[in-house]
């Protein structure tokens, strides 16, 4: 790519949100937004009695105590005519109070996310970026480091066994490093990238988010050209945005590295930081999700044939206008503007064939853009509303035993014991034995220099 002035691409991608619930509200100040139709909110048929209908309205809370169906599943039955959200919800969740199924149709005005509206309306929404495939957590999140996720299309559900779950695609972080391409992943607690075998080779690549904000003040030359970032999963400090927990979290995570980059003149006048969230959750959104190409041939479970539900995607940039972009994208998007960046070849065939948003950057910089950004206030009271571990803590907790127990050298079997008795105790002491774990691993000098999971081919 030539005359591209990005030096510098920051990646935040947040939890399980849809696009009308996160920005869709917006269409009220943003006229040509494809979000919420104010005027005439569409609506899902109550479950049992599908005579009543939910419509979409404006939620006035930051947390949803319950956790929404988004396995592959879940999302076949959410996209049947665009129309069974509610039912797939009342399904999942049957002793939930009617009044939640507000949540699952509910979008957010403009005073409840400060953060991700005030950047959403100084820069450049994606209203047409859909997630990579109609599931979960992990297959969108291996699509947006691979391109792939080798046709998986669920995640462990706290067993993790090398036969079943053996993620060995090439990465981006892996081209990039042929490259000579600098990067980083920071993570809060446990980064759910290190799934991808392959990763286990890079462990110097990765680091907690204190770095992050030491990186992002010192020299912009020193700063890794490409930086994704990973929210806490786990804890009292969970700020992924995955229900239960509240948003406002996530909301000063955005807000902490917009800040960061923004507050540093050089590394902001060099940088491209990209918000994403990796699917919807469960959330309704009224966009059917379009045809694509699957990435690979490995499509035994499904064709991948079709993208996931629309998700929130901001490009924020003193390089970017403010306005909306309608091209339609995905997660290989991403991928496909960075290998065509630096020469690099495209990681699987739906990358090859994605839309860039190339065409978005400007040949000058904006000279007035937001100087910084507020979040929304945390709770006074902060609580721990759940006491069990989502799809995503699980399946993390299950991959992280692994980690230990057959991978990681020298570990003494009464810690691995501990740490799998702390599992049946409560919510925050689960928490702290998947994140003593990834810290062991990264801390870890015996870790063999191409590590392969067991049962590995």
């Amino acid at each position: 790519m030539t005359n591209d002035p990005i030096e510098h691409v920051v990646v935040l991608m947040l939890e399980n949100s849809s696009f009308d619930r996160t920005l869709g509200g917006l269409s009220g100040v943003i006229t040509d937004l494809c979000g919420v139709d104010l005027n005439s909110p569409r609506s899902n048929p109550d479950y049992p009695d599908s005579n009543s209908v939910i419509l979409q309205t404006e939620i006035e809370r930051t947390q949803v105590p319950l956790d929404l169906g988004h396995e592959f599943d879940d999302v076949t039955r959410q996209l049947e005519s665009l129309s069974g959200f509610v039912v797939n919800f009342k399904q999942f969740q049957p002793k939930a109070p009617a009044s939640e199924a507000l949540q699952v149709m509910g979008y957010f005005g403009e005073k409840w996310l400060h953060t991700v509206h005030t950047l959403a309306k100084d820069f450049l929404i994606c209203d047409h970026w859909f997630s990579s495939v109609p599931g979960p957590t992990w297959p969108n999140r291996f699509f947006v480091h691979s391109g792939t996720s080798l046709g998986h299309v669920d995640m462990p559900d706290g067993l993790f066994h090398p036969h079943i779950h053996l993620y060995d695609q090439p990465t981006i972080y892996q081209r990039l490093s042929e490259k000579e391409i600098s990067w980083k992943i920071y993570f809060g607690d446990v980064p759910q990238s290190l799934a991808m075998v392959k990763q286990l080779e890079y462990l110097g690549n990765y680091h907690l988010m204190d770095k992050f904000y030491e990186d992002a003040r010192g020299l912009a030359g020193e700063f890794p050209q490409y930086a994704f970032i990973e929210p806490n999963y786990f804890g009292a400090n969970q700020n992924d945005g995955h229900p239960p927990t509240d948003l406002r979290y996530a909301e000063q995570l955005l807000a902490g590295i917009f800040n960061a980059l923004r507050q540093n003149e050089a590394l902001w006048k060099s940088t491209l930081l990209v918000l994403l969230f990796d699917e919807h959750g469960g959330f309704y959104d009224h966009l059917n999700p379009p045809a694509t190409v699957p990435p690979d041939s490995n499509t035994r479970q499904f064709g991948f044939d079709r993208l996931g539900v629309r998700v929130p995607a901001v490009l924020i940039s003193p390089w970017v206008d403010k306005g909306v972009n309608h091209t339609i994208f995905d997660h290989t998007s991403l991928l496909k503007y960075v290998c065509d960046k630096w020469g690099i070849e495209p990681l699987g065939a739906r990358t090859a064939v994605a839309n860039t948003f190339t065409d978005a950057i400007r040949s000058t910089p904006r000279e007035d853009c937001i100087s910084s950004v507020m979040p929304s206030a945390l709770p006074e009271n902060p609580e721990i509303v759940t006491r069990y571990l989502n799809s995503q803590q699980l399946a993390l907790a299950g991959f992280t035993h692994h980690l230990e127990a057959n991978i990681m050298k020298n570990v003494k079997a009464d810690i691995v014991a501990d740490r799998s008795k702390a599992m049946a105790g409560d919510f925050l002491a689960q928490s702290k034995a998947v994140s003593d774990r990834i810290s062991d691993l990264l801390e870890s000098p015996n870790l063999p220099t191409n590590p392969k999971l067991p049962g590995a081919t």
